[in-house]
């Protein structure tokens, strides 16, 4: 497996992509955009990758629910060989629609310390609508290896009409928590409990990101790629000047994994 490359993966509505490949070729990696169709045709690509990536958008359409078509089309051909990946290291990021379509391949699940998984999945916000703002987030880094690992919070804006995380066990939330798999969850700039907006979707214990049990593989709703310089803050000109903005440490910390 070589490292720091990274395959960047679209389909047809996915349209974040340039973006996160500018984001992690910002922090050392060489990062190749591919269709599905060619990872399709080749999965023997994989091999040749440190992380995979599944950037934001609306693929297909979300025309069943957010991100259901392209995770049937990867869970059904590829779900063998990205256990393989995972199972030998690889990394898998999920920003968004990326972070719906890991939940529904199956690849980010959450054991319920029986030897199953608690069924979990990404419904509708809260207030019915779209909601695009910007958010705080604080960090629980023990398990993630793509989690930042020098920051308590971070701020990043969210973009979504399906974010809303729920488990379908009454233990969801202690056990996201206890397990360290609840990587990101949604704050007030204080890092004290929200409500919305600061919460944007009604996400269960404020939920953000969530990784699985390995730490390599991460889905967040937030879209780090889009705060990656210091003026893409909305208050860049009225706040003391950022070196760069919160969503790098996420890259940083992901390119870093792959060494």
């Amino acid at each position: 497996m070589a490292e720091r490359r990274v395959l960047i993966l679209r389909a047809a509505g996915t349209n974040c992509d340039q973006e996160t490949a500018a984001a992690f070729a910002m922090h050392g990696a060489t990062a190749e955009v591919v269709h599905v169709n060619r990872l399709l045709e080749k999965p023997d690509l994989l091999k040749a990758v440190g992380l995979v990536a599944i950037p934001g958008g609306f693929s297909y359409g979300d025309d069943i629910s957010a991100g259901r078509v392209f995770a049937t089309e990867l869970g059904h051909v590829l779900g063998d060989h990205f256990r393989a990946f995972i199972a030998r290291g690889g990394l898998m990021l999920g920003i968004c629609n990326g972070f719906q379509v890991l939940v529904k391949t199956g690849l980010l699940t959450l054991p319920d310390g029986h030897g199953g998984i608690i069924p979990i999945t990404l419904h509708w916000n809260d207030t019915h609508r779209y909601e695009a703002r910007w958010v705080h987030l604080s960090i629980d880094p023990a398990l993630c290896v793509m989690a930042p690992k020098n920051r308590e919070r971070i701020e990043l804006p969210v973009a979504h009409g399906e974010g809303k995380l729920l488990g379908g066990d009454a233990q969801f939330l202690a056990q996201a928590l206890g397990t360290h798999q609840a990587v990101f969850r949604y704050c007030n700039t204080d890092g004290s409990e929200p409500v919305w907006p600061a919460n944007p979707n009604g996400s269960t214990g404020h939920i953000a990101g969530l990784c699985d049990s390995t730490g390599q593989v991460l889905g967040l709703m937030p879209h780090p790629e889009r705060a990656l310089l210091s003026w893409h803050h909305p208050r860049w000109t009225r706040e003391p000047r950022r070196e760069q903005g919160d969503g790098a440490s996420v890259f940083a910390a992901a390119v870093a994994a792959m060494s």
